[in-house]
């Protein structure tokens, strides 16, 4: 049996596959311009380590309720 990718799915690999994944806000550019590379790099990690929190806790409860659904509907 094949295994379906769903809308997660196709949207995590267009993410994976865009470079503005990794793009700032205008204030955030500005201030990796004046630090450098170094810290212009550490600066992009910082940002997306925390953009992780609130899509995981989203990611978790969606799958919850995604699972609740689905045990009610059978």
């Amino acid at each position: 049996m094949k295994k379906k990718w769903g809308l997660a799915g196709i949207m995590l690999m267009a993410a994976l596959a865009d470079n503005s994944l990794f793009a700032q806000c205008s204030i955030c550019t500005k201030t990796a311009s004046q630090l450098g590379d170094g810290p212009a790099s550490a600066l992009n990690s910082a940002i997306l380590y925390l953009a992780f929190v609130p899509f995981a806790i989203v990611g978790y409860i969606g799958y919850r309720w995604w699972k609740s659904e689905k045990l009610a509907n059978q």
